[in-house]
């Protein structure tokens, strides 16, 4: 299949193959004729399956259709919204649109926190036609009255789990109430629990439902392995995974920002290079954490859950819990960032005895087997009190020799 068969024009079809995009991911092609026609949508893909591409094209394509040759840039007001959860996914999302739309006279604007809000308010007024933002940075620019809704024709909520886990479904019904009723709704999700067909029903009209994930909600490309430690061992087991995988760069979950600065201290001792990002760093910090792991400029990211989502890392092949998420679906999230574009990805979790609760959850949720664990005393276990009650979501839902980092 090509993309031109899924009724995108010449033109897109010519900058997609200077992109190098050659056929489109079954998300794609199912996504793409559907947004085309106008319907809402509710969508669920696994992550890194091209989702920004399955509503980016058809929204460009049908702003660029109507859009006048003559009309001047700095009186547009926007006419499609992208919400998404973080504000590294709002830029990746921006970037991916802005290179979508590079030969028309389209322009995309990221709106998220962490940076100026003056720079953002300029970059509205020389005329925005998609804006791509964060729903707490959105509401500060509706209450000071520097963004216009009112010509909103697509609505995008991107991500649209991870909102509700963050509690962002107040802020989302404040901005559906200021775009307008009359528009075109796109939900693209990686689950569908109750709560995201719940929002999908409070903000769509008679969506069509695009399911491409076939029950697996990773991708087959990855897999998962588990290693049961006592708490005091996790560093040397997690030096000891990084020892059994060379030079490969890795993703390092942890729980809080507090343990991700201990961790990512801990390597840096052990001669492991090795960047930090959580809520408590500055974005600018964050970008150049990231932008150094992206370049080879250090072997080990460490996160907390904020990285999750909206981190476009290419060929990364492993992703290691250090501790296991609280919600089993932020397990989801966090794997999603190996194993992406048909590339082979690992994941590995470091397990305590009191994380074998989080451990089940986790298990009913990925239809993949948990390597190293199946009938072993973790699974058949009862989940412990602290992993039951501890967290008001969680309850709705080895060898250790030193490692000699080389320095580079």
């Amino acid at each position: 299949m090509m993309f031109s068969t899924l009724g995108l024009g010449p033109g897109t079809c010519a900058s997609l193959a200077r992109l190098g995009y050659e056929t489109p991911t079954p998300i794609q092609a199912e996504a793409i004729p559907l947004v085309l026609s106008g319907v809402d949508l509710l969508a669920r893909a696994q992550t890194g399956t091209g989702k920004t591409a399955a509503f980016g094209l058809p929204i460009i394509e049908r702003l660029a259709a109507s859009s006048g040759p003559s009309a001047s840039p700095g009186v547009r007001a926007p006419r499609a919204l992208v919400l998404v959860p973080t504000r590294e996914l709002a830029a990746q999302v921006h970037q991916s649109l802005t290179d979508f739309a590079a030969p028309t006279r389209l322009r995309a604007v990221a709106i998220f926190g962490g940076v100026s809000l003056n720079g953002q308010v300029q970059a509205i007024r020389r005329g925005a036609d998609i804006v791509v933002a964060t729903p707490g940075r959105l509401l500060d620019h509706m209450e000071r009255r520097t963004i216009d809704l009112s010509r909103i024709e697509v609505l995008t909520l991107d991500e649209a789990d991870r909102m509700l886990d963050m509690g962002f479904l107040p802020a989302l019904r404040r901005i559906l109430a200021a775009v307008p009723r009359r528009r075109q709704t796109l939900l693209f999700s990686a689950t569908l629990g109750d709560d995201v067909v719940r929002l999908s029903s409070s903000f769509t009209e008679n969506p069509v439902r695009v399911d491409v994930s076939s029950r697996q909600v990773v991708a087959a490309t990855v897999t998962h392995h588990v290693r049961q430690v006592a708490v005091d061992r996790k560093r040397d087991a997690l030096t000891d995974i990084l020892t059994e995988h060379g030079a490969a760069q890795a993703l390092v979950f942890c729980r809080t920002k507090r343990g991700a600065n201990r961790v990512g201290e801990d390597l840096g001792q052990r001669g492991v290079r090795t960047g930090v990002i959580h809520g408590n760093k500055s974005q600018g910090a964050r970008n150049r954490a990231l932008e150094d792991f992206k370049r080879g400029r250090v072997r080990v990211l460490v996160a907390t859950d904020i990285a999750a989502r909206g981190l476009d890392i290419a060929h990364l092949p492993l992703v290691i819990n250090f501790d296991l998420p609280l919600v089993a679906e932020d397990y989801v999230h966090r794997v999603g960032r190996t194993g992406r574009a048909g590339q082979e990805g690992r994941a590995v979790s470091l397990v305590t005895a009191s994380e074998a609760g989080l451990l089940q959850q986790i298990q009913r949720v990925v239809a993949a087997p948990l390597e190293g664990v199946v009938g072993s005393p973790l699974l058949s276990a009862r989940p412990a009190p602290d992993a039951r009650n501890n967290h008001p979501r969680a309850a709705s839902r080895a060898g250790r020799r030193p490692f000699r980092g080389r320095r580079r």
